[in-house]
């Protein structure tokens, strides 16, 4: 898996960033969600070093990443900071402008990267989420049923860090195999990695963190860009799973619009986890957008 590319570690911004690299072409990140790692583009990356040059990261919190020990504000764990990682490995690299494919939390960390660092960004696709704030001010029951992990793992620790480490596996296959496509989507070597990764020390730990943040600093600092008119200056292209609970509960096109000044997107027949249910497609759908 991923076998032709090389693996490195960058001690960055107060952490140390796992990635891996290959290719040749322009610059493309590619940010994988939750409880993953850059496993999540196994089918997908190999295909796109033809004509990119690709890195894949892990989030700090998640993979073989590091893992800080959290503050009372969760500000180690804000998207500002974990997007701080990934420009800051970027130009650690040698790229000083790129475009980012990300999904889930990593699709959250990459809103975060384009108002921060407009400059950088050249293109950007986020994948099955609208923006943190609309989807806490509109959560319905609904919502909550389906992401109820959302609201499991911001409790105050050490409980849920608790209750993770205590069965991962468990853990794993409740959040990922209650989607959809259940587990067919994830080969056995993807899931290894990711059950890999969520028991080694720390991880459980990183990952509540990185909810809480999204449940109290992230929404301060995203009330601050809209209430300043702050908005995403590249081209965005919103693509999600019209199985999946981002579709049914949110508008994606017009709450991105909100926030961004480019939007396009389009719904795809799977569930959440794109990258993995349909590689194909989804390759068919950002290469001409990442080409124009």
């Amino acid at each position: 898996m991923l076998e032709h590319f090389t693996q490195g570690r960058i001690a960055i911004n107060g952490t140390d960033i796992a990635y891996r690299i290959a290719g040749q072409g322009e610059p493309l990140l590619l940010l994988h969600g939750h409880p993953q790692t850059q496993a999540i583009w196994h089918k997908v990356a190999p295909y796109l070093t033809s004509q990119y040059t690709v890195v894949l990261a892990d989030l700090r919190g998640y993979g073989d990443s590091g893992k800080p020990e959290p503050d009372a504000e969760h500000y180690l764990y804000s998207k500002r900071e974990m997007a701080q990682d990934q420009y800051e490995l970027m130009l650690a690299l040698g790229f000083k402008q790129f475009s980012v494919i990300a999904h889930d939390r990593g699709a959250r960390v990459a809103h975060r990267l384009a108002l921060d660092h407009p400059q950088a960004i050249k293109r950007m696709v986020l994948m099955d989420i609208a923006p943190t704030l609309s989807m806490y001010q509109q959560t319905n029951e609904e919502f909550a049923r389906a992401y109820w992990h959302w609201f499991f793992l911001i409790r105050p620790a050490p409980l849920p860090e608790a209750l993770i480490s205590h069965d991962a596996d468990l853990y794993l296959r409740s959040v990922m195999g209650s989607r959809s496509a259940g587990m067919q989507p994830f080969t056995d070597e993807a899931y290894a990695d990711y059950l890999r990764c969520l028991q080694l020390d720390g991880t459980a730990r990183g990952i509540c963190e990185d909810y809480r943040a999204s449940a109290s600093i992230d929404l301060q600092h995203d009330q601050i860009d809209l209430e300043a008119s702050r908005k995403v200056q590249c081209p965005l292209l919103i693509l999600w799973g019209e199985q999946g609970t981002v579709g049914k509960c949110f508008k994606p096109l017009e709450e991105w619009a909100k926030v961004a000044e480019q939007v396009t997107g389009e719904a795809l027949p799977c569930g959440h986890y794109i990258a993995e249910e349909q590689p194909e497609l989804l390759l068919e759908k950002v290469l001409p957008f990442l080409r124009q």
